[in-house]
Protein backbone atom coordinates (compact mmCIF):
# COMPACT_ATOMS: atom_id res chain seq x y z
CA UNK A 1 0.00 0.00 0.00
CA UNK A 2 2.78 2.66 1.06
CA UNK A 3 4.44 2.32 -2.28
CA UNK A 4 1.13 3.40 -4.14
CA UNK A 5 0.91 6.50 -1.90
CA UNK A 6 4.57 7.72 -3.44
CA UNK A 7 3.01 7.19 -7.39
CA UNK A 8 -0.38 8.96 -6.29
CA UNK A 9 1.29 11.63 -4.43
CA UNK A 10 4.01 12.30 -7.49
CA UNK A 11 1.26 12.01 -9.76
CA UNK A 12 -0.72 14.97 -8.08
CA UNK A 13 2.06 16.82 -7.41
CA UNK A 14 3.26 16.72 -10.64
CA UNK A 15 -0.65 18.35 -11.99
CA UNK A 16 -0.59 20.67 -9.68
CA UNK A 17 3.02 22.04 -10.58
CA UNK A 18 2.10 21.61 -14.32
CA UNK A 19 -0.64 24.01 -13.36
CA UNK A 20 1.14 26.65 -11.69
CA UNK A 21 3.60 26.85 -14.10
CA UNK A 22 0.72 27.27 -17.17
CA UNK A 23 -0.59 30.15 -14.28
CA UNK A 24 2.78 31.59 -13.79
CA UNK A 25 3.44 32.10 -17.84
CA UNK A 26 0.00 33.13 -18.26
CA UNK A 27 -0.74 30.49 -20.43
CA UNK A 28 -4.34 30.80 -20.16
CA UNK A 29 -4.85 34.39 -21.18
CA UNK A 30 -6.56 35.66 -17.74
CA UNK A 31 -5.76 38.58 -15.53
CA UNK A 32 -5.40 38.95 -11.67
CA UNK A 33 -4.18 36.23 -9.30
CA UNK A 34 -1.56 33.52 -10.30
CA UNK A 35 -1.68 34.64 -13.98
CA UNK A 36 0.98 35.94 -15.08
CA UNK A 37 3.44 36.02 -12.12
CA UNK A 38 6.89 34.61 -12.24
CA UNK A 39 7.14 33.31 -8.59
CA UNK A 40 4.53 30.62 -9.59
CA UNK A 41 6.24 29.51 -12.57
CA UNK A 42 9.48 29.03 -10.38
CA UNK A 43 7.47 27.00 -7.96
CA UNK A 44 5.38 25.28 -10.72
CA UNK A 45 8.45 24.03 -12.03
CA UNK A 46 9.95 22.74 -8.54
CA UNK A 47 6.92 21.40 -7.45
CA UNK A 48 6.86 19.01 -10.06
CA UNK A 49 9.90 18.50 -9.95
CA UNK A 50 9.41 16.39 -7.18
CA UNK A 51 6.53 15.08 -8.16
CA UNK A 52 8.46 13.82 -11.06
CA UNK A 53 10.87 12.18 -8.42
CA UNK A 54 8.13 10.74 -6.00
CA UNK A 55 6.57 9.20 -9.05
CA UNK A 56 9.02 7.71 -10.37
CA UNK A 57 10.71 6.49 -7.33
CA UNK A 58 7.15 4.85 -6.80
CA UNK A 59 6.88 3.15 -10.06
CA UNK A 60 10.36 1.20 -9.59
CA UNK A 61 9.23 0.05 -6.56
CA UNK A 62 6.53 -1.31 -7.76
CA UNK A 63 8.06 -3.02 -10.43
CA UNK A 64 10.77 -4.25 -8.18
CA UNK A 65 8.58 -6.03 -6.27
CA UNK A 66 8.23 -9.83 -5.10
CA UNK A 67 8.52 -11.69 -8.43
CA UNK A 68 6.55 -15.00 -8.47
Amino acid sequence: MKKWIRVVGGALLTLIGTNWILQGSNAYGMTGGMNGKTEWLVAGVVVALVGLLLLVSGIRRLNSGPRS
